[in-house]
């Protein structure tokens, strides 16, 4: 198998490695041009340019949870060699510890893959890969729901399995919009106030971002734009004097942490705190709140049932 790389490498930008929720937004659109049924070779578009594969791939590497769990989706986890340390869903998915940060080509050509999945904070490693005559599909963090039925189409058309990945693309924009609809329907407009910690730091994320787009998606009013100087790449730090000013109605923790919840409400004045008085501190499954593959669906319903619980309090 042989790739080609048309475009030229862009520029690493700055990136802000609080949370997989949210990243740079590519100029280059993630789309695809594939032949008919599944054959090959197949043109792609991905985040750095045009990727032609000869052939499906039949060993990939996965070094990214979100697409991990996309491809498990479309049918093609068989075809998943390894996975990355963080790529531990589906149960099945081979996890390893190999790294999608600083990926080591050493430890990723251990596995003979014709095909390597590689996230775009990473892609200084691409020319190392093809270099070694190992395909690479360099992907973007999705900026928006858009994003996340694209790339779902896009891995189809990478292994030949592009009617699969239609309809599971077609399936999470289906129940995604329902989950939003249902809600907005039974609690109608609402002027609920809102902020979600990445870590308890006080680390957020803005409407900018693509976990912001989903709350927004509710109606839901963030606080942390009004925190945001434009410094921040979408993820401004709050500080705790902010939080008790803006008193938000909810609070959603997207990190992990059995006394997590307990210890939001015993930060100094937070016991005034609309969220902590109504008991609204919200702690998320640190792994559905921080990827965007197919189970962005669970997010949106447990953001949903957060709205629907508090809509009238």
């Amino acid at each position: 198998m042989r790739i080609a790389r048309r475009l030229p490498l862009a520029l690493l930008g700055a990136a802000l490695a609080l949370t997989a929720c949210g990243g740079p937004a590519s100029e280059t659109d993630q789309d695809s041009a594939p032949a008919d049924d599944g054959a090959f070779p197949v043109t792609l578009t991905d985040a750095l340019g045009e990727v032609t594969l000869e052939e499906a791939p039949e060993r990939i590497v996965s070094l990214s949870p979100s697409h991990t769990e996309m491809l498990f989706a479309i049918g093609a986890g068989d075809l998943v060699e390894a996975a990355d340390e963080y790529s531990d869903y589906p149960p099945e998915a081979p996890t390893t510890d190999l790294s999608g940060f600083t990926p080591s080509v050493e430890a990723i050509v251990e596995y003979d893959p014709d095909l390597v999945i590689l996230a775009r904070s990473a892609e200084d490693t691409v020319p190392q890969l093809e270099a070694v005559d190992v395909p690479v599909l360099t992907m973007d963090a999705a900026t928006d729901m858009a994003d996340v039925y694209d790339q779902i189409r896009l891995l189809g058309d990478a292994t030949g399995m592009s009617e699969e990945a239609d309809a599971e693309a077609d399936r999470v924009e289906t129940e995604f919009n329902e989950v939003v609809e249902n809600v907005r329907a039974e609690v109608g407009e609402t002027d609920l106030t809102f902020y979600q910690e990445l870590d308890d730091t006080l680390y957020s994320a803005t409407s900018d971002t693509f976990v912001g787009q989903i709350y927004s998606s509710f109606g839901l009013v963030n606080i942390a734009d009004e925190a945001d100087d434009g410094t921040s790449g979408g993820y401004p730090q709050l500080s705790q004097e902010f939080v008790v000013e803006q008193n938000p109605d909810l609070i959603f923790l997207s990190y992990g942490g059995a006394d997590a919840v307990s210890a939001v409400a015993e930060r100094p004045a937070f016991d005034t705190v609309t969220a902590v008085r109504n008991d609204a501190v919200i702690q998320l499954d640190e792994d559905i709140a921080s990827r965007w593959g197919p189970r962005v669906v669970d997010f949106a319903e447990a953001v949903g049932a957060a709205v629907i619980e508090n809509a009238g309090a």
